[in-house]
């Protein structure tokens, strides 16, 4: 092969290699070699955006993921603390009862020694169940003498009264219980109101 048909071969092969390379990117405006050409610099400059674009997509994702993660977590205490709700409104109608069946006992028959022992016997199992709540968060929201909370008391009926405010809680038709911070069941209550 003669020196002829080696400049041919390597003017093919470098044609080849050119052939997938757009013409602005090979057109030189000014002969110098050593500047980029506006193209080369807008494509640069394009990926450097498309770059940036990538990194803030990236952060915004880590983000997400995170604020998922803390989402997930506060759902998985909030089930653990508040499973008992269902069970926790089913079991009070069991302390209202045993409060009403206390309220009602005649004082002739607290006298008696055997009716005394099964009042007695009465007031621990509501001590211990009072306990028991206690022990899962369940507390009696307080309510005579104090002003009507939406959040907390249910309004059923006015009283009126010289002595007490209006707006003031006179009487308890129903106990009310918090399960930790959240409301398990309002009070149902009676409010003072100005007599006529």
């Amino acid at each position: 092969m003669n020196q002829n048909d080696k400049d041919n071969t390597r003017d093919e092969a470098v044609e080849k290699e050119l052939a997938g390379v757009p013409e602005e990117m090979l057109a030189d405006d000014d002969g110098d070699e050593g500047e980029e050409s506006p193209s080369l610099e807008d494509a640069l400059a394009e990926l450097r955006g498309d770059l940036e674009a990538a990194k803030q997509d990236v952060l915004y994702a880590k983000a997400e993921a995170q604020n998922v993660r803390r989402r997930a977590e506060k759902d998985v205490a909030d089930a653990r603390t508040y499973a008992a709700t269902g069970f926790a409104r089913d079991i009070l109608s069991v302390a209202d009862n045993l409060s009403r069946a206390l309220d009602h006992v005649p004082e002739e028959l607290r006298e008696g020694e055997k009716a005394q022992r099964f009042i007695t016997g009465i007031e621990a199992t509501q001590r211990e169940l009072d306990k028991v709540f206690a022990q899962h968060g369940i507390s009696r929201i307080a309510a005579m003498g104090l002003p009507l909370d939406p959040n907390q008391h249910q309004a059923m009926m006015e009283v009126p009264s010289d002595d007490a405010e209006p707006g003031t809680i006179v009487q308890e038709m129903q106990a009310g219980y918090m399960l930790r911070d959240r409301l398990l069941r309002p009070a149902m209550v009676g409010v003072a109101k100005k007599p006529e």
